[in-house]
C-alpha cells in the first residue's frame, strides 16, 4: 500500500525488488510480455558463475597493475588501497567509468571482457526477444566504480538519447561478482518505457544528462545481485545506479547492448568505448573469431544527434 505525502499530495514509493522472470526463459511470448508489462527482466543465474569470473579477475588484474589494490586482498575481493586511489587527479579519470582513462584502457584490451556478451545464455534470451538474429554491439562499457572523490553516481536517464539508432536496442546490465544493494546496482523505474523519450537536463554522473520525471513517476525497483544474475530493459526505461555505501570497494560490471540484426543502428556502436583503435584491443588476443564480427552484417548506420540532449522542459 502507498502512503501519501502530506506537503506534496503525491504518494510516497514503496522499495519494489525485482520480479524474477527466470521461469520465462525458453518462452517467448511470456518474456515479451512481461517486458511490455514491467518495463524490463530479471534473471537469476543466467550466466555461469566461472564464466563471469574470468572477466572479473581480469579486471580485478588491472586494478592491481595500477596498484589500487589493498595489500594481501583476497584474489576474489574488491577491496582497494584508497590512498591510491585519492591520489588520481580528477582530470585522469574516466568519470562515467570510475578509474583513470589509462586503466579503462587497460581493461578493454582483455579479452574475456569482450567474449563474455556473446555467451549462448544471452544470445538466447534476445532471440525470444526479438523473434529475429540478435546483433550485440561490440562496444561494451565495462563500469569499474571507485570512491573516487570525484565519482558521482549514474543519474536517472534513458539509453536512447546516448545509444540512439533503433528504438528495439537493449541494455543488459550485469555485476561481475555479487552486488548487494550497498554496493551501488541499478534501479529501473518500473513502466517508464511507456514514457517514449523524455526531455533530458544536465546531469552529473555516467552521460552527464539525467530524465525528466513527474513526481509521480516514482515507482523504483532494486535487488541484491549474486554473480550470474542478469538485468535487461529496452532503451526507453529509465533507469539509475544506486548509491555506493561501501567506502573502500570497487564494483565492477559490464553494460551490453542487443538489437535486432536487421534494424538501423549509430555509427558509434561500432567503435570502443575508449582512446584505443580495435587494432590496439585486439593486439594480444589469443582468438580471431570476434574480431570485426559485425562486418558480417550489412546494417544500415545512422548519424549521432545532439538534439536529445537539447535541455527541454516536461510538462507535467
Amino acid at each position: 500500500m502507498m502512503t501519501l505525502n502530506q506537503r506534496t499530495g503525491v504518494e510516497a514509493p514503496q522499495k519494489r525488488i525485482f520480479l524474477d522472470s527466470t521461469s520465462l526463459l525458453g518462452d517467448g511470448a511470456a518474456l515479451r510480455a512481461r517486458a511490455a508489462d514491467e518495463g524490463y527482466l530479471f534473471f537469476k543465474s543466467l550466466l555461469p558463475v566461472e564464466d563471469v569470473s574470468e572477466v572479473r579477475a581480469d579486471l580485478l588484474e588491472v586494478v592491481e597493475q595500477f596498484g589500487w589494490r589493498a595489500d594481501g586482498a583476497d584474489p576474489w575481493s574488491g577491496a582497494l588501497e584508497m590512498q591510491e586511489v585519492e591520489k588520481a587527479p580528477a582530470e585522469a579519470m574516466r568519470l562515467d567509468i570510475g578509474v583513470t582513462s589509462a586503466m579503462y584502457q587497460a581493461a578493454q584490451k582483455r579479452e574475456s571482457l569482450h567474449r563474455l556478451p556473446h555467451h549462448p545464455r544471452l544470445i538466447a534470451v534476445y532471440a525470444a526477444l526479438f523473434e529475429c538474429e540478435p546483433f550485440v554491439h561490440p562496444r561494451h562499457i565495462a563500469r569499474m566504480v571507485t570512491p573516487h572523490p570525484a565519482m558521482t553516481p549514474t543519474p536517472a536517464h534513458q539509453d536512447f538519447p546516448l545509444i540512439q539508432g533503433s528504438f528495439n536496442t537493449w541494455t543488459c546490465w550485469f555485476p561481475l561478482g555479487d552486488c548487494p544493494r550497498t554496493l551501488g546496482g541499478l534501479s529501473v523505474l518500473r513502466g517508464s518505457h511507456q514514457l517514449g523519450t523524455l526531455p533530458v537536463q544536465p546531469a552529473s554522473g555516467a552521460g552527464g544528462i539525467s530524465a525528466q520525471l513527474c513526481p509521480w513517476e516514482n515507482q523504483w525497483v532494486e535487488g541484491d545481485f549474486s554473480v550470474g544474475d542478469v538485468l535487461t530493459f529496452p532503451c526507453h526505461t529509465v533507469h539509475k545506479a544506486l548509491p555506493c555505501r561501501h567506502a573502500d570497494q570497487i564494483r565492477l560490471s559490464l553494460d551490453v547492448r542487443y538489437q535486432p540484426a536487421d534494424e538501423e543502428i549509430e555509427a558509434r556502436s561500432l567503435s570502443p568505448h575508449c582512446e584505443l583503435s580495435w587494432e590496439e584491443i585486439y593486439a594480444d588476443w589469443k582468438q580471431d573469431d570476434l574480431k570485426y564480427y559485425w562486418r558480417e552484417h550489412e546494417m544500415e548506420l545512422v548519424p549521432y544527434s545532439d538534439s536529445y540532449h537539447q535541455p527541454a522542459r516536461r510538462i507535467c
